[in-house]
């Protein structure tokens, strides 16, 4: 199933124990096909796991791949784009939200380029808790080594114009609402 272009749509992140561990509730949904949703947050009510409740403070044009171990967030900031890219299972669309398995480990990528691989160790913590199986594991780690090559590369997404084209794209969509 694919989200209809212009329509909002939750986006679910489980844990690999079948726990939710994050709901965006609105996304816009810009473009989407059999391999990738790509969706706009702005402004948009966050409820973690533990309850907190807040509020995204910047737009950020979100890539979710049906085909790849990651999704990729950025963040449309003051200072230039931030991604966030979370090591997860493809998404699907399943009619009312995008949902993915996250896994743990997450790159932070600056606007200068330079990138921060986080939460090594929840991972390693997660990984024998939740007995994340022996091929998961192999393909998250060949999936980190294809995105740091993106980003190193600086392919799409990770390039200020492609960012800009879905993020112009969205404003008028939306403003044609």
């Amino acid at each position: 199933m694919i989200p209809e272009i212009g329509t909002e749509v939750y986006i679910q992140s489980y844990k690999h124990d079948g726990t939710l561990h994050r709901t965006w509730c609105k996304g816009f949904v810009v473009e989407a096909n059999e391999e990738r949703f790509t969706a706009v947050t702005n402004k948009a009510f966050v409820i973690e796991a533990d309850g907190r409740r807040w509020i995204t403070k910047e737009p950020a044009v979100c890539f979710f791949w049906t085909n790849r171990w990651y999704n990729v967030l950025s963040m449309m900031r003051k200072g230039g784009i931030f991604y966030y890219c979370n090591l997860a299972s493809p998404s699907l669309f399943d009619g009312e939200a995008i949902k993915n398995i996250d896994y743990d480990l997450d790159v932070k990528l600056y606007p200068d380029h330079t990138y921060q691989i986080l939460d090594e160790n929840e991972y390693e913590l997660h990984r024998r808790e939740m007995k994340y199986p022996e091929d998961i594991h192999q393909i998250l780690q060949s999936q980190m080594k294809d995105l740091l090559t993106m980003m190193e590369e600086r392919k799409d997404p990770f390039r200020q114009e492609y960012i800009d084209y879905y993020y112009r794209m969205y404003q008028r969509m939306f403003d044609e609402r």
